[in-house]
């Protein structure tokens, strides 16, 4: 190893000990080895024990640990500490600003253990508030998260949609006789992919002589063109005929599970002038891309069976909305007022319960001051209106975050669980099934707790919670915050089955966040769901009658 990369264990080792409170004498002995071990007059794997132990700033100890380096590849004492650290505390040392002693306060107070939850704690305006950060670091921790996250090999497909739009745009600028398209996960809308994925029948000399303008630009042929662009994500673009383009268009959008049920059953003609085509010569209903992910969609297409599903301007609410009164960066009218500027019908504001004090959520004598200042903006907002909700935290025994009469105030209670996530499969399920039998629950908010590519939220069985909200008329959200996605949308078809009612929630912490509902309906169209089965789209006067037979099943 070089001098550098020994070094590098030093510097990790310390900040590991920063990060976990341990000795800070300790510490900085690390450190001040790194650094010293960085300035050494030679390579240390170059000198003999005496020669290595008599050099400034090392001596005996530190160099027997260069030497356990060196013969084994590893440090036993940063080992030990990597073994009780968070994978993802080791991302966070790689985002700039965020030192050890901000990641340690992130962690301990907020509970933040990946970049994922970081970004999102940004995005919800809460680390603005962390004593220590402010407005200004939130927004330059949330740039360099960005920035971070460019350089992995995953992105969100909210992330990369508009990359991949652009390129193809200009591929279709300057090759105007070429069919250019997306195509493969981008195309599905998949929500989280490698590639953007782009099929050309551009002739492939031309299309790399002008990649070649783009500064930084890496190409790798190997039957498809491999690109990669500095801070950009990976693109690969598959070259086909124009004789064959639909056909290797449709061959390179399907998943492989998809595109196996459909070669077992069904044939794709020589000669094609469009993708429909495809499905119509096999007396198939048309699949549209985002669907074509499973195999049992052939069978509804070969029925006829295949559904108009849900579209952005189906929204006709927005449920599930912060407000400053918790962790929200806007006031209650100014959401409203946004909500109205978008043609919605109604808001549904959900601040954060009492337990979710890193949220300022809301103490009971904060719930009525708040709802005097919404029955004040409803009579001012009329026709618009504004129903009482709150997001209560489901307790670690699955209990809500209220009393009875406390949640009786609410016109609905979305409840959601935020805290002590890592859990078993049998604590997860016995605490989520209690909240869903409560008889104050109307929704259950973002089920599995994901954050996409940080968090695999905590183990459910998915089957048995959406039986149990059939059985107690509990609605499901997909939240539709890119980083959540959750309902997944693998599951809407089993809920649809079961007669459970989806909503299509944005989580939105300012006004901004209504723009999220796009991503939610991208998600919920890949499971194929319906407005007539979207809470979020029924019209002001269905929802009221909705809530009132809430009420009379809860009264019951």
């Amino acid at each position: 190893m070089t001098n550098n990369e020994i070094a590098d264990h030093f510097s990790l080792l310390s900040k590991l000990m920063d990060i976990h409170g341990e000795n800070s004498f300790k510490s900085k002995s690390y450190s001040i080895a790194a650094f010293n071990i960085e300035r050494l007059p030679g390579e240390v794997a170059d000198m003999d024990d005496a020669q290595l132990f008599s050099q400034k700033g090392i001596g005996e100890s530190t160099g027997k640990k260069i030497r356990e380096i060196q013969d084994t590849g590893r440090l036993g004492l940063l080992d030990n500490i990597i073994a009780s650290t968070p994978p993802g505390i080791l991302d966070l040392l790689q985002i700039k600003g965020m030192g050890p002693k901000k990641i340690a306060q992130v962690w301990k107070e907020m509970g933040i253990e990946s970049v994922g939850e970081l970004e999102y704690a940004c995005n919800e305006n809460r680390l603005a508030a962390l004593k220590g950060f402010g407005a200004k670091s939130q927004e330059s921790i949330l740039q360099n998260i960005q920035y971070f996250q460019q350089n992995l090999g995953f992105h969100l497909w909210a992330s990369v949609e508009e990359t991949a739009t652009h390129f193809v745009t200009q591929l279709r600028k300057n090759f105007n006789d070429a069919r250019v398209d997306l195509t493969g996960p981008v195309r599905r809308h998949l929500e989280t992919l490698e590639y953007i994925d782009i099929i050309t029948d551009a002739d492939k000399m031309t299309l790399i002589a002008w990649l070649q303008h783009i500064p930084g630009i890496e190409i790798t042929d190997t039957g498809w063109l491999t690109i990669h662009i500095p801070e950009q994500p990976k693109l690969k673009i598959h070259l086909t005929s124009r004789e064959h383009y639909y056909q290797n268009l449709f061959n390179t959008t399907g998943s492989a599970e998809f595109l196996e049920a459909f070669n077992a059953r069904y044939s794709i003609p020589a000669t094609l002038n469009s993708e429909e085509e495809i499905f119509s010569v096999n007396n198939l209903q048309y699949i549209g891309p985002e669907r074509r992910e499973l195999p049992g969609i052939l069978e509804f297409a070969a029925a006829d069976e295949v559904k108009e599903v849900i579209q952005l301007s189906d929204i006709r609410a927005i449920i599930h909305s912060h407000s400053k009164w918790s962790d929200g960066q806007d006031t209650i009218e100014a959401m409203a007022r946004a909500a109205i500027d978008k043609g919605y019908e109604y808001l549904v504001l959900s601040d954060h319960s009492q337990a979710a004090y890193y949220a300022d959520g809301l103490k009971p004598e904060q719930i009525a001051a708040q709802h005097i200042e919404i029955d004040a903006l409803n009579e001012k907002l009329k026709p618009f209106k504004i129903f009482k909700s709150i997001e209560a935290d489901i307790l670690g025994d699955g209990s809500l975050d209220y009393s009875p009469q406390v949640l009786e105030t609410f016109d609905l209670v979305i409840a959601s669980v935020h805290s002590n996530l890592k859990m078993s499969q049998e604590k997860a399920m016995s605490r989520v099934m209690a909240a869903i039998r409560n008889p104050f629950t109307t929704i259950l908010g973002h089920p599995t707790g994901r954050l996409l590519l940080s968090r695999a939220g905590y183990p459910l069985d998915h089957k048995a919670v959406i039986d149990a909200c059939a059985e107690y008329n509990v609605v499901i959200e997909i939240n539709a915050h890119p980083r959540r996605l959750d309902l997944d949308w693998r599951w809407i078809a089993y809920a649809v089955e079961k007669g459970v009612l989806l909503s299509i929630d944005p989580d939105a912490h300012s006004v901004n966040g209504y723009k999220d509902v796009y991503y939610g309906v991208i998600a919920a169209q890949k499971g194929g769901l319906t407005a007539k089965q979207n809470l979020s789209s029924f019209t002001l006067a269905e929802f009221e009658a909705f809530l009132e037979k809430y009420r009379q099943r809860r009264c019951s």
